[in-house]
């Protein structure tokens, strides 16, 4: 590896660290405690929806792609600014009194989702602009592994921790990451890519591109399941009597060290391989997983048997997740980069939370063996729609 790719990963891995830090709390430690506080699984499940910036940011991401300043760069424009700002409002969070003020930290939520997905499509398009072709399968694996390793610290790590920092320390933790966060992009010279700033009025959006729809199509699906059966994990862990303690080692812990093996792993293998095939390989992978969801759910599961179904759902979860965005950034356009991966990842962030929101309802219709089941399913249509709808190259003008 040159010091010039050890740079660029170091840069983005910082920046998708600092997105996953509060993402993970609100995902992983905030159901966990809503459960404990005698909240319905319902009420976990459509507290996803407080993610629907990240399904929407392809509205705005034309205008993030192609606004900017020339002298200190059209990306760091945003990032910059967006990660100080989202410091400031967890560092608000911390002064809120999570039993009584729900409402005040679900408009917290709601805001930092706003913030950090804006911030996303700045990031992203950085990193298409930055990374060559060969760089991208380690780059995605390291880029899923820094995000996961920001969700882990906001929310296993925090949950260790919980009891002895409290809320506000806590949040003022998170808000002090993001700053340390910040530092490398902030001394980052950014050259302009090709095309940026360019004001191109007869392109195409990219949902009007030839084979955009089908593409889009098989993006919806591939991590629905994952989403389903992922959800739910927290409550039926709380369910089965793990303590925050317990669920926060066992995320914090395990779920780290094999998502992080399963990312390098799915990146590595988009490198090596042709892309639909590593693609083919870890949504093998990801299947399985959500099978052992299905087995470990239907007796009383001990401590380690738990903690065996987490590190392979992590390890099967960031394979799949780094083959996919790997194949993502190949699907980019030249100048508009962020534009173009932001509706390909806003298609997989309104799959995941519509999945998510509708998790509650499932696991309370169908048990948490039967919700498991047909995320196992829907497993197996990703699968499938890989070899019908993979595309053989990125979505053209027609």
């Amino acid at each position: 590896m040159t010091r010039a790719t050890a740079q660029k990963l170091g840069l983005l891995g910082a920046l998708y660290l600092s997105q996953g830090l509060p993402y993970g709390f609100f995902t992983q430690a905030l159901p966990v405690m809503m459960r404990q506080s005698g909240r319905s699984l319902e009420q976990i499940g459509l507290a996803s929806l407080l993610a629907i910036p990240w399904a929407l940011k392809f509205v705005w991401a034309p205008q993030v792609d192609q606004h900017g300043s020339r002298e200190f760069g059209l990306r760091k424009s945003w990032i910059v600014p967006l990660q100080i700002v989202t410091a400031l409002v967890l560092a608000t969070a911390g002064f809120l009194e999570p039993k009584t003020q729900f409402d005040g930290l679900f408009a917290i939520v709601l805001l930092v989702n706003a913030l950090a997905a804006t911030q996303d499509i700045a990031t992203d398009g950085l990193a298409v602009d930055i990374l060559d072709t060969q760089e991208r399968g380690l780059a995605n694996g390291l880029q899923v592994g820094g995000y996961r390793l920001g969700m882990v610290l906001g929310g296993g790590v925090i949950l260790i921790f919980y009891s002895y920092l409290g809320w506000r320390t806590s949040f003022l933790c998170m808000a002090a990451a993001i700053l340390l966060a910040t530092v490398p992009i902030a001394f980052h010279r950014e050259v302009p890519a090709p095309g940026a700033f360019e004001r191109e009025a007869k392109s195409l959006h990219f949902l009007q591109l030839k084979g955009a729809w089908p593409l889009l199509a098989l993006l919806f699906v591939f991590k629905f399941g994952e989403s389903l059966a992922s959800t739910m994990l927290r409550p039926f862990m709380t369910d089965h009597g793990l303590t925050l303690l317990d669920v926060g080692w066992m995320l914090g812990t395990v779920g780290f060290a094999a998502g992080l093996f399963g990312a390098l792993l799915g990146g590595y293998l988009a490198g090596r391989l042709p892309r639909k095939q590593a693609l083919i390989v870890c949504a093998i992978a990801q299947a399985c997983t959500l099978a052992s969801y299905v087995i470990v759910s239907l007796g009383l599961p001990g401590k380690l048997t738990l903690a065996a179904v987490v590190g392979a759902e992590h390890a099967g979860s960031g394979m799949a997740t780094a083959a996919l965005f790997t194949c993502m950034m190949d699907w980019c356009r030249p100048g508009h980069s962020g534009s173009d991966y932001t509706v390909q990842a806003s298609t997989v962030v309104i799959s995941t939370s519509t999945a998510a929101a509708l998790s509650g309802w499932t696991a309370h219709q169908l048990g948490y063996t039967g919700n498991f089941a047909l995320a196992f399913a829907m497993g197996l249509v990703a699968l499938g729609a890989i070899f019908v709808r993979f595309p053989q190259g990125a979505p053209t003008e027609r």
